[in-house]
């Protein structure tokens, strides 16, 4: 659901992160954990794996150390602002078939743009990149496609042009989407305006959402256990 999802989708950028989302009910955890072990993964940062973390909305992050994966950083989410259920994700999902027989289920497009809208600027120019690698690929768009352009499309002149070829659409779509009027008639630095105006809100939503997580988080870390003074000591002397 991460920056490799973007890469299989034609959006080009490098990560050693690979981003999972998963379903955090107590066989599938089992399913989850086993395979850890398999890559020898080792947990970093807080929270440690468990369903309510996941629930909650924290990422659990991990470091592989198995022969030829050493570094590669899983992380697993559950739960994230804006996105649907993990049900509806599973069965709105894209399975594609790479070299070596190998399957990939990815995040549809339509969830992963939603999900990138975060305060992090990395995120932004993948958002841009992935409607516009969607628009490029589909040449015979159904309708819902189309509504999903003229919602997320983030290049001015490329949404003036789409409201142009569909304008009954767009008219429809401006009362979720008010900067549509403006492509409508047009005005590229209007859109720009209404553009930057979207991103602003959504950072800021992304920011409030995160801020009661990480006082959780700052608050585990405080409370973790602490070695004992006597291991301490222990070990300046040199026994175990």
């Amino acid at each position: 659901m991460g920056d490799q999802a973007c890469i299989l989708y034609g959006a080009a950028v490098f990560s050693r992160d690979i981003d999972i989302a998963v379903a955090a009910d107590a066989r599938n955890l089992v399913r989850l954990r086993a395979a850890l072990n398999d890559l020898r993964a080792e947990p970093v940062f807080f929270p440690p794996l468990s369903a309510v973390a996941l629930r909650r909305g924290h990422a659990c992050h991990f470091r592989c150390r198995a022969p030829g994966l050493r570094d590669v950083r899983p992380d697993v989410m559950a739960t994230m602002r804006s996105a649907a259920p993990f049900g509806a994700l599973w069965r709105r999902r894209v399975v594609l078939d790479l070299p070596g027989d190998v399957r990939v289920a990815l995040m549809s497009v339509e969830d992963l743009v939603r999900i990138k809208k975060t305060q992090r600027d990395k995120d932004w120019p993948m958002v841009r990149r992935l409607v516009e690698t969607d628009i490029h690929a589909c040449r015979t768009p159904s309708s819902d496609k189309v509504r999903f352009w003229l919602r997320e499309c983030r290049t001015a002149q490329l949404l003036c042009s789409l409201v142009k070829k569909h304008r009954a659409l767009a008219r429809r779509e401006a009362a979720a989407r008010g900067l549509l009027l403006a492509a409508l008639s047009g005005d590229e630095r209007a859109v720009e305006a209404g553009l930057q105006a979207e991103e602003a809100l959504e950072r800021e939503l992304d920011r409030v959402y995160w801020r009661p997580l990480r006082a959780e988080l700052e608050t585990m870390r405080l409370q973790r256990p602490r070695r004992s003074s006597h291991r301490r000591t222990g070990r300046r002397r040199g026994t175990r």
